[in-house]
């Protein structure tokens, strides 16, 4: 038999590695920013077109390199980092294994000028898909500049799963921010499109990240300071009455390298217990000083991964050194995180003889808003044509079992089937005894059909409804928005503000009235009419996490807001409904294009019949 084991080109060998080292521009940018700083840069340069499929450049006045040094670097394995396997354990630079510039040269087409400070010239090289096309002195300034052209373009089905640009570029601006503030004392600059997004001068660390996460942050900061004979702790950690119901800025540095570790976050989170509601979380950005040997960096290519030689040791130090700074500065817990100053009472009529009349608190929050617009009496005839879809749906629910035979068909009897009885009593007479509909832990909503029942999950069902009115809003808007007698002026992050640029002309079309004002400043002149008196930054910040969440789903811009929205002001989990609005909330759902389904893809609702029942009873 021949042999048939061969050895790859280098050309295949190094786009091979390039796809464990780059998956998207924010690699690229991570790891020559690093190779930046660990070259001593005291300024360095990010310049960004088309969020980096275009061009990414790194500009640094670090030490550069010789003309062999600038040759060498883009051959596999090469560095300056280590020189035995010792060196492993006692790494205090970003970068070790050499991987980088050859993977990035495998799969663009790179430039790079460099210079040494003592030298008179600097070298200039030219790669394309690890092709050296041009080496060549050149005039340069002291430090090294390298630019990367057409990411993947020899690699088109890496380049085809590329997400679209809001998302990409949200990606390589966590990357700058994380650099950005483990090095206070270095500067650096962010350019996008021809338009500076970040100009931060050396500064201490809490002015660098208020200037990074925006000038709210200050008021949210608790220092935070602990040495033990192991490791230090030192940074910054949130308050509570700030924290947010979706993960964000929370950020951990081991020796000045970001890290990602669920282990040290459920630590942090066990210091919040007693102060936190369990659905919230926390600012924070915390630095651990550590000796190198405790610890092994070398576990995954991007090296955001370590593992500690005593990860107890460092949990419970951490969790101490936490709730020491929250004990030390008085922080103490408040009642409700997710308070906003919505609508507290809605008044339903009934009829107009009785004038009778059901009143429903609300609690003051985002979610309840919505209650504004959705728990209002409906017209007869809306109603009347919510039911027939309603009876459309039912008729052919569960028609046939797995053997495809004949199932008893879940039927209902429509509430005002009988144009004889008058609205009322139609009202009236649909809540008898037996056909009341009714929670279980305010979660679930029951109701009765006649073969059984359907049980509700009273959150989804609300985010269809609402999700299916903005979709609707958007391709008919109504332009019903409440102006404010006073304009409120919200300040976002760079990162925010790049997103709520691109949502605007969507988010307005919802009913709000917002225009962007300077850098990172938007102005809010009117909301939508059913969400009149709530805390406005308080939902935009809402929307946007829940946009990001879902921008790796590559959804179209309004069908993502629609879904952010219907989930940022449907009813929650744990809301107690009346009678009324559990049938208004049923009425609505079945009246849905889709009732099924949740727009995240959880069921609305499930069916039992009475013989599966009565068999699990046997």
């Amino acid at each position: 038999m021949a042999d048939i084991i061969q050895l790859l080109p280098d050309s295949i060998a190094n786009q091979i590695a390039a796809g464990e080292v780059i998956q998207r521009p924010a690699s690229v940018v991570k790891e020559l920013m690093e190779n930046s700083i660990d070259a001593g840069s005291k300024s360095i340069k990010l310049v960004i077109k088309d969020a980096g499929k275009t061009l990414i450049q790194v500009i640094d006045d670090g030490s550069g390199m010789s003309e062999t040094d600038a040759r060498m670097c883009f051959e596999r394995h090469a560095t300056s980092k280590i020189k035995t396997a010792k060196d492993l354990f006692a790494i205090h630079t970003k970068g070790f294994r050499g991987e980088a510039m050859a993977s990035i040269a495998a799969i663009a087409q790179v430039e790079m000028k460099t210079r040494l400070h003592d030298a008179d010239l600097g070298t200039r090289l030219v790669i394309e898909g690890s092709v050296v096309k041009k080496q060549e002195v050149c005039q340069t300034s002291a430090g090294s500049m390298i630019s990367i052209k057409n990411l993947f373009f020899n690699v088109p089905a890496r380049r085809k799963f590329l997400k679209s640009n809001p998302v990409e570029m949200r990606y390589i601006m966590d990357e700058f921010q994380r650099l950005a503030i483990a090095h206070c004392d270095v500067f650096f600059s962010l350019h996008h499109n021809n338009i500076e997004l970040f100009h931060l001068p050396p500064t201490s660390l809490r002015q660098r990240i208020v200037g990074v996460m925006g000038a709210n942050t200050n008021k949210k900061l608790v220092p935070i300071s602990e040495e033990t004979d192991v490791v230090k702790f030192n940074g910054f950690v949130g308050k509570p009455q700030f924290a947010r119901k979706t993960r964000g800025e929370q950020l951990f540095f081991v020796n000045n390298r970001f890290i990602k570790s669920s282990y040290l976050n459920h630590a942090l989170m066990g210091a919040y217990e007693e102060v936190l509601s369990k659905d919230s979380y926390p600012l924070y950005v915390i630095f651990i000083e550590i000796d190198p040997t405790r610890i092994d960096i070398n576990v995954h290519p991007t090296k955001q991964e370590i593992k500690f030689d005593d990860e107890r040791l460092i949990y419970n130090y951490l969790k101490v050194a936490v709730r020491h700074s929250l004990g030390q500065y008085n922080i103490m817990p408040t009642l409700d995180f997710d308070q906003l100053p919505a609508i507290t009472q809605q008044t339903l009529t009934f009829g107009q003889g009785d004038e009778a009349e059901a009143t429903t608190k609300f609690p003051s929050s985002s979610s309840a808003s919505s209650g504004t617009s959705f728990f209002k009496k409906s017209k007869p005839e809306e109603k009347k044509s919510s039911v027939v879809n309603w009876q459309k749906l039912y008729d052919g629910l569960n028609e046939l079992d797995e053997d495809g035979n004949k199932q008893k068909s879940l039927t209902i009897k429509s509430r005002w089937e009988d144009d004889d009885i008058a609205p009322m009593e139609q009202e009236e007479a649909s809540f008898g005894a037996s056909k009341k509909p009714y929670q279980i832990h305010g979660t679930y909503i029951v109701s009765h059909i006649k073969s059984g029942f359907l049980l509700i999950d009273q959150q989804t069902a609300h985010e269809r409804i609402l999700y299916e009115k903005y979709v609707n809003q958007f391709q008919e808007p109504d332009n019903a928005i409440q102006q404010l007698l006073f304009p409120k002026t919200l300040r976002f992050t760079s990162i925010d503000t790049e997103l709520l640029k691109n949502m605007l002309p969507a988010v307005n079309l919802l009913g709000f009235d917002i225009q962007a004002f300077g850098k990172d400043t938007f102005v809010v002149h009117g909301v939508p009419t059913h969400l009149k008196n709530a805390d406005e930054l308080g939902i935009i910040e809402h929307l946007l996490e829940q946009y990001k969440s879902n921008q790796n789903l590559e959804l179209d811009i309004r069908d993502n807001l629609a879904r952010a929205m219907a989930k940022n002001t449907a009813i929650k989990r744990g809301k107690e409904l009346t009678i009324l609005e559990m049938q208004e909330l049923i009425d609505q759902l079945f009246a849905c294009r889709v009732p099924y389904k949740g727009p995240d893809g959880r069921s609305c609702f499930v069916s039992h019949d009475l013989d599966t029942l009565s068999r699990d009873f046997e």
